[in-house]
C-alpha cells in the first residue's frame, strides 16, 4: 500500500521575507519528514515534495497561511517510497527561469482551458493545435496524439523556437501544455505578444489531466522531475527511469537494450565505453584549465578563516583556547589580530582575547584584502563515475583550506568544477605531494569509501626519494606517530602516547647520486606518516621542507611553486568501489624524479 503523499504545486503571488520564509519552510520540512524541493522568488513558489500525509498537511496549513496563497491548488500522487533525496528550500529570481522581461503571470495570463474542457473538444474533434511546450527528452516518454512539440532542449530556448512557427498558426487556437501548468503560465503571454491571437493554456497540464481525465487522447506517460521519472494516466509510477549521461528518460524497453548500461549510457547516446570516458574526461579537463587560470586565489578578497571550540576548550578564554589548539603560534601574533580587529565572532565581528568560549562556536581570523601564495593547481581528472572522481594532484597544491590557502586547493577548485555537487576527499595528501587523491560526489558514497581507508583496507603504494641508500632492500617501521603537531605543525614519533603506525619499504632502485626510490606501503594512515617515518630512520624525503636531515625540523610548511619538489607521490589505489562494490585500482604515471636513472 502506498505510504507516501506528492504534492506538486505553484502559485505566481508576491513573496516576500524570503529569507525568513526559507528558514522556517525548512524547519518544518524537517520535523515532518518531508524531503523535495520547493523553490520560493518574488514573483511566486513552486514545489514539489513528499512525505507522510500528516507532514503534508503540515505544510499546505502553513503556505495557505500567507497572504494571496489561501487558494494554493496541488496535483497529489501516492508512492511506495520516497522519490527525493532531501528537502532543499531555494531562493531564485524565477520560479521558472524564462529570462524574457515584461512577462508577470501573477497579473495577467493566457485563459485557461480546463481539462475535461479539452478532453471535450478533442472527442468533439474540433480544430486545434495542441503545443507541447516541454523539453524534447520530456516529450520522448509521452504526450498529446498529434501534438505539436516546440523542440527545444531547456525552457530558455522557447521564445526563440517560437518565433520559428509557421506564420499560418498565429490565427489557428491553440492549447498550450506542459507537465503541471507552470511553464504555460509565462509561455502564453509571451506567444500573445508574439502576435498568437487564440491561446489557451490546459489547466493544471498532464498531470491535472491525468487526474480527471485519464489517458484519453494521450499516448505513453508523463516525465516528472524526481526519482520516479514517469507516472502513467493512473498516476501511479512506471517502469521508466532516466539516462544518467544524456537524461534522455527510457521506456522498459528500451532498458533491454544492450546499449543501456546504467549510469554511463542508453541507445540514444551509446558510445563504446572507451569512447565515452575518453569524451569526458577531456571535457571536465578543459573546463579544469578555465577554472585555474587565473589561480582563483590571485584577486583580492576578505577571507574569514573558521576556528572551531572543541568540547575539552569549553569555557577557556578565548586566547586558551587558540593557545590549546594552535600552540606553534605565538601569543603576540594573536595579540595583534585582536588589536587590529581581525579576531571576529561568528557574527563577524571583532572579539577580544578574553572573551569566554563555548564548546561548538566558531571564530574566525579575518585576512582582509587576502591574496593567496601561487601554486600549481594543473590538476588532472584521471577517472570520474557517478559515484567516484580520481584526480592527479600537483604540487605544491592543499587540499583543505588552512593557513595561508583557501582558494587556491584542491576542495575550492573542485568544488567550482562540480558544482553544485561538493566532492568529498577520501584520504589525506598533504600539499607537496602529488599524485592519486581519490573522491566522492557526495557524503551517501562517502560514507562507503572513507570507511575503507579509515580500517586499512585500501591498498596505497607511494614513490618516494631518499637522499641515502637503506641498508637492506626491504624494512619496516613501525614508530607510533604523535596525536597532535609540536613545532610548525610537524608530528613526531612518540613512543609513550603516540598512534599506531606502520609502513612497509622496498627498494625500487639505488641511485648514483647516493639516493633511493622506495616503495612506501603505507597500513594505518597517520598525518605525514611515511615522511615521519623516513625521517625518524634518518633518511628523511628529498626535497621535505618540514622533516629535515639530522632529525632537524623546518619552519615552512608549503612549499614555493620555484622551489624544487617534495619527492613523495601518491602512485596507485586499490579499494571497493562505493557504487558497485568490485574492486578496483588506480595508478598514477611516475614524476620525473622517480624514473630509473
Amino acid at each position: 500500500m502506498a505510504a507516501i503523499t506528492n504534492i506538486a504545486a505553484y502559485k505566481f503571488v508576491p513573496l516576500t521575507d524570503l529569507k525568513e520564509k526559507r528558514g522556517n519552510l525548512l524547519i518544518l520540512c524537517k520535523e515532518a519528514g518531508l524531503r523535495g524541493t520547493i523553490l520560493l522568488s518574488p514573483e511566486g513558489i513552486n514545489l514539489f515534495v513528499a512525505g507522510p500525509q500528516q507532514g503534508i498537511d503540515c505544510l499546505l496549513a502553513e503556505l495557505r497561511s500567507w497572504p494571496g496563497m489561501e487558494a494554493l491548488e496541488v496535483k497529489v500522487s501516492l508512492s511506495e517510497h520516497q522519490p527525493f533525496n532531501r528537502m532543499l528550500v531555494r531562493l531564485k529570481k524565477e520560479i521558472i527561469a524564462f529570462g524574457v522581461e515584461g512577462i508577470d503571470p501573477g497579473k495577467r495570463t493566457s485563459p485557461k482551458l480546463a481539462p475535461k474542457e479539452l478532453k471535450q473538444w478533442l472527442d468533439e474533434g474540433r480544430p486545434v493545435t495542441l503545443l507541447d511546450t516541454r523539453n524534447d527528452y520530456e516529450v520522448k516518454l509521452g504526450t498529446f496524439k498529434n501534438a505539436l512539440p516546440i523542440h527545444i532542449d531547456h525552457f530558455r530556448d522557447f521564445p526563440e523556437a517560437v518565433r520559428k512557427l509557421p506564420e499560418g498558426l498565429k490565427e489557428q487556437p491553440i492549447v498550450m501544455f506542459c507537465t503541471g501548468g507552470i511553464r504555460c503560465e509565462k509561455a502564453g503571454p509571451f506567444m500573445e505578444r508574439e502576435g498568437f491571437k487564440n491561446i489557451y493554456q490546459l489547466e493544471g497540464g498532464i498531470l491535472k489531466y491525468f487526474e480527471e481525465c485519464g489517458g484519453a487522447h494521450y499516448d505513453g506517460e508523463c516525465f516528472v522531475f524526481d526519482q520516479r521519472v514517469g507516472v502513467d494516466p493512473s498516476l501511479q509510477e512506471t517502469d521508466s527511469t532516466q539516462c544518467f549521461n544524456c537524461l534522455s528518460p527510457l521506456t522498459k524497453e528500451e532498458q533491454e537494450d544492450e546499449r543501456y548500461i546504467p549510469g554511463q549510457s542508453c541507445p540514444h547516446c551509446y558510445k563504446t565505453s572507451e569512447e565515452a570516458r575518453a569524451a569526458a574526461l577531456r571535457e571536465r579537463n578543459a573546463e579544469l584549465l578555465r577554472i585555474i587560470n587565473p589561480l582563483p586565489g590571485s584577486a583580492p578578497y576578505d577571507n574569514y578563516k573558521p576556528l572551531t571550540v572543541p568540547e575539552r576548550c569549553d569555557r577557556f578564554t578565548l586566547a586558551a583556547f587558540l593557545r590549546e589548539v594552535l600552540p606553534h603560534v605565538p601569543v603576540s601574533e594573536w595579540e595583534a589580530l585582536e588589536a587590529r580587529g581581525l579576531l571576529v565572532n561568528g557574527q563577524k565581528q571583532p572579539a577580544t582575547l578574553n572573551t569566554i568560549v563555548r564548546a561548538g562556536e566558531r571564530y574566525f581570523q579575518k585576512m582582509p584584502d587576502n591574496i593567496e601564495p601561487p601554486v600549481n593547481a594543473s590538476i588532472t581528472i584521471l577517472h570520474e563515475d557517478e559515484a567516484l572522481i580520481v584526480i592527479n594532484k600537483p604540487a605544491p597544491l592543499p587540499v583543505h583550506a588552512s593557513g595561508r590557502f583557501n582558494r587556491n586547493t584542491v576542495q575550492y577548485i573542485l568544488d567550482q568544477l562540480y558544482h553544485p555537487l561538493k566532492p568529498k576527499p577520501a584520504h589525506r595528501l598533504d600539499a607537496n605531494t602529488t599524485g592519486l587523491l581519490a573522491l566522492t560526489r557526495t557524503r551517501h558514497f562517502g560514507g562507503r569509501l572513507q570507511p575503507q581507508f579509515a580500517k586499512s583496507e585500501v591498498e596505497k603504494v607511494y614513490l618516494v626519494k631518499v637522499s641515502s641508500h637503506p641498508s637492506g632492500d626491504e624494512f619496516i617501521c613501525d614508530a607510533p606517530i604523535s596525536v597532535g603537531p609540536s613545532e610548525a605543525g610537524a608530528r613526531e614519533v612518540d613512543h609513550e602516547e603516540g598512534l599506531e603506525a606502520r609502513t612497509e619499504f622496498r627498494v625500487l632502485s639505488r641511485q648514483s647520486d647516493g639516493s633511493a626510490i622506495l616503495e612506501a606501503r603505507p597500513v594505518t594512515g597517520r598525518t605525514n606518516q611515511i615522511r615521519v617515518h623516513l625521517w625518524d630512520l634518518g633518511m628523511p624525503v628529498v626535497g621535505d621542507p618540514l622533516y629535515l636531515p639530522g632529525r632537524a625540523l623546518g619552519t615552512t610548511q608549503t612549499l614555493r611553486v620555484e622551489d624544487p619538489p617534495m619527492c613523495l607521490h601518491s602512485w596507485k589505489l586499490s579499494f571497493r568501489h562505493p557504487l558497485s562494490g568490485h574492486r578496483v585500482t588506480f595508478e598514477a604515471l611516475r614524476p620525473g624524479w622517480a624514473q630509473s636513472q
